[in-house]
Parts: structure tokens; C-alpha cells; sequence
């Protein structure tokens, strides 16, 4: 069967949240989120990408991580998941609700929709193999901005994927990167040896990452008197191929609404 859409999988995803009392760690929120699904087989769950990761344990990631931007959940500290007051609003609104008492409207549904379409386009990402991902790197980069790249290849190069010329306006400044996919979330030691190796060397630091990065790792990318890192997570990176038409083929489409007051006198 299909696995359930991102927009299917919030609220059971918060409501577990606060069966277990509000907060826990991924491994043990996984299999209570599958347990929702009944439809789902042992097949279903135990699907891989590519990449090695568990495909619909990837599809809970990129829930959390649309509901963290939303305010709905958190992470008070590393490898802990929680839902968040707003959460808890959510969950105890959707609950008063009578069954079946509004169909959603087209706004609603082309959310659902554009959210479907960016699960997809990171799922896809997290299939490539590590030669498709690398070519792929490389055409992102083009498009965020870079007019020059050059990668590295040495092992001890602390992290450094590659560098070049990142245009900024009218001027630009060389920019050192790592570009990489990852099933958890990035913590603040990978930020701190970025920035040990590009120290000097680079007016800026710039990490894309397919996952989320902790809430340590986000305070630690702007430091005074430091390189700063600007950090790029899965919803950035899928911002950015939708804006810049990579991957992803857009058509407009419009939504019109009666505007009231030009049918009332002043």
C-alpha cells in the first residue's frame, strides 16, 4: 500500500506525543506512530532508501520537522522529541470537532498537496546513490548561488565538501560548504569542526543538511568574532529547488475570493 500522507500522520504523530507524557525519543515514538496505522504492513515499516535509512521512520522525521516549524513540537535537548503548548491546541481543537462537520476548502487541500510533493522531493533526494547525490550537490549549488565551485577530495579536510564564489547582490565572497544527507538530526560538534576548518580561510560557512540540526548547533552557527555558518535543513533545501525550478516543474494556479467590502457603501 501507499504510506500515508505527511498531513495524515501530524496528529498521530502529537497525539502519541502525549500518550507518552509529552515528550521521548524517536525509537520509541516510531513504532507507537505505526501502530495508528493499522493498514500499514510489516513490509510497509521496514522499507529502506538508498541511502541505508528506514523509509517511513524518514516520513515521521519530515512530520516533526514540518510540525517544529509550526511551532507544534520541539527538542529540549538531543535525541528527545516534544510536543509544545501550540501542540497541545492543536490536538485538544481537532478533538471538540464533530465528525465530519467541514470538508476542507481548496486552501487546505492544496496545502496538503504542496506537502505531499515536498515529502516526495526529499525522499527522493535520500534515494540517490552517493554519485547522484554528488552531481545533484552540485546543480543545487549552481542554483542557491555559486558561480564557482571546486570540491575536495581530501580526507582530513575537516568536513569540507567544497568551496567557490557565492554571488550576494552585486558582490561575493568565498564560501566554504559541506552539502550532506543525513537520517538525524546535526549536532553542534559538526558545526564546531566546520568552523574549525574553514577558520580564516573563508568569510562564510554554509551547511546543507536533508535532516534538522539541534537547537544547540542553530545557537552556535552566528558566534562573535567567528565565521559565521549559515545553516540549511531538508525544508530549506526544498524551498530552494521549488523557488529555482530544480527537480520540480511549477504551475501557477489561482484561487479567487469574494472581497466584500467593494460590493458595500463606505
Amino acid at each position: 500500500m501507499s504510506m500515508p500522507k505527511q498531513s495524515e500522520i501530524e496528529f498521530p504523530l502529537l497525539q502519541v506525543l502525549i500518550e507518552i507524557g509529552g515528550k521521548g525519543k524517536p525509537s520509541i515514538i516510531y513504532p507507537l506512530v505505526s501502530k495508528k496505522f493499522p493498514q500499514l504492513t510489516q513490509e510497509d515499516v521496514q522499507k529502506t532508501l538508498s541511502s541505508g535509512g528506514n523509509k517511513w521512520n524518514n516520513r515521521i522525521q519530515w512530520v516533526r520537522q514540518r510540525l517544529v516549524s509550526l511551532g507544534e513540537m520541539c527538542s529540549p535537548e538531543y535525541g528527545i522529541w516534544e510536543i509544545t503548548a501550540k501542540g497541545i491546541e492543536r490536538i485538544k481543537g481537532i478533538s471538540n470537532k464533530e465528525p465530519n462537520s467541514q470538508p476542507k476548502n481548496l486552501v487546505e487541500l492544496y496545502e496538503d498537496y504542496e506537502q505531499g510533493i515536498r515529502t516526495q522531493l526529499l525522499e527522493r533526494l535520500l534515494e540517490l546513490s552517493p554519485a547522484q547525490f554528488e552531481a545533484f550537490s552540485k546543480k543545487f549549488l549552481q542554483a542557491y548561488g555559486f558561480v564557482s565551485l571546486e570540491n575536495t577530495k581530501i580526507s582530513n579536510d575537516g568536513g569540507i565538501d567544497g568551496f567557490g564564489k557565492l554571488k550576494v547582490g552585486l558582490a561575493s565572497m568565498y564560501v566554504a560548504f559541506q552539502c550532506k544527507r543525513w537520517q538525524g538530526v546535526v549536532g553542534r560538534p559538526e558545526i564546531d569542526k566546520f568552523r574549525g576548518a574553514i577558520q580564516g580561510e573563508y568569510e562564510q560557512g554554509i551547511f546543507f543538511t536533508t535532516s534538522d540540526f539541534t537547537q544547540q548547533a542553530k545557537e552556535a552557527s552566528i558566534k562573535k568574532g567567528a565565521v559565521p555558518i549559515i545553516l540549511m535543513n531538508g525544508e530549506s533545501i526544498i524551498d530552494i529547488m521549488i523557488q529555482k525550478g530544480l527537480g520540480v516543474d511549477r504551475q501557477p494556479l489561482y484561487l479567487y475570493f469574494e472581497r466584500v467590502q467593494d460590493f458595500t457603501d463606505d
